[in-house]
């Protein structure tokens, strides 16, 4: 089969369409799955420079976290799913190529409304969201979110599912205009912070209140806005550290404020809790997909043949949702 492959890591001339080993035959809850359509997300970038590697099991040098197609075989015991199926799933790698082998648990029936290319938009994204927002931040209708990165693929799932349960949505980007983009995505206070300085318009848009949840990709270097942005018993959960990785904190205001502060990834969780997240994903916003709710946001699709082209393009900053390469 034909896969993405880091021959070297580095740039992206080290990045080739190679022919490699297809998958083994699917045993007990496994699935083998044609893909069809494969998100490119920041850390199929990091991995390209070798600084993120696969977790064991799985190859460092075949990238994607995210895909879409057809059930091509089964193994044994699942009677959920049946070859032809489409489906749409998360992985820890290996996304990028024609085949994966993944454990059927971990899959999702792609709504009829949506074609491969807008289903592998979805699922890094929007678990990663769903199950920061909802499961580990238990945000509820009336309370108010405030999204860093709003206009990146994780940034405009949760706008969607935060706005579609109930919640205030306020976002924050670099540049207004993707912030006038977002609008459309569930985003209703916007707040452009090229300087990195938003704590003064959170606290005037709220009445002095501060938000109930903040989702952050960005990391240290707005840390100290974080903590003045957010009400009391506020939740922080850190999703990505584009700004860095170390930041002073003052204790004192996370016990007055009796805040929570959460670190989460996807990727490096085991399969039963991958599959739990997936779950909870899927019983709530498959309906909102299918009805129209909610919606993937692709930016960019690229040609398998396209992938060096594809990551400078991610790697501009100037996307807008997700970038997707068709297989």
């Amino acid at each position: 089969m034909k896969a993405v492959f880091i021959k070297e890591f580095g740039g992206v001339a080290g990045l080739e369409i190679r022919e490699v080993p297809n998958p083994p035959k699917p045993v007990g809850g496994q699935a083998l799955v044609r893909v069809r359509a494969a998100g490119l997300n920041r850390a199929d970038l990091l991995q390209r420079k070798g600084l993120y590697p696969a977790p064991p099991g799985f190859s460092s040098q075949i990238p994607g976290l995210e895909f879409a197609g057809e059930i091509a075989d089964l193994g044994e015991g699942d009677a959920e799913l049946k070859i032809g199926d489409r489906v749409m799933g998360i992985t820890a790698g290996e996304a990028q190529a024609e085949y994966i082998l993944t454990n059927a648990l971990t899959l999702i029936r792609i709504p009829n409304e949506l074609t491969f290319t807008e289903a592998s938009a979805i699922p890094e994204a929007f678990i990663t969201a769903h199950d920061a927002v909802f499961t580990q931040c238990g945000i509820q209708s009336g309370e108010t979110i405030l999204i860093h990165a709003a206009g990146s693929g994780v940034g405009l799932a949760a706008a969607q599912l935060a706005n579609a349960a109930g919640a205030t949505v306020i976002g924050t980007s670099r540049t207004s205009a993707k912030l006038d983009r977002c609008r459309e995505f569930g985003l209703e206070h916007a707040i452009a912070s090229p300087d990195g300085k938003f704590a003064n318009a959170v606290m005037e848009i709220t009445n002095g209140a501060g938000v109930d949840v903040i989702l952050d990709l960005v990391g240290a270097s707005y840390f100290a806005e974080n903590l003045s942005s957010l009400s009391r018993s506020g939740r922080l959960i850190l999703v990505g550290l584009t700004g860095g990785r170390k930041a002073e904190f003052d204790l004192g205001v996370a016990l007055y404020k009796r805040l929570k502060i959460i670190g989460t990834v996807l990727r490096g969780r085991s399969t039963g809790e991958k599959a739990e997240a997936t779950r909870a994903f899927a019983e709530f916003a498959l309906p909102l997909f299918e009805n129209g709710t909610l919606r993937p946001n692709v930016d960019r699709v690229f040609k398998l043949a396209e992938i060096a082209a594809a990551h400078d393009y991610r790697e501009s900053n100037e996307s807008f949702g997700k970038v997707v390469l068709e297989l």
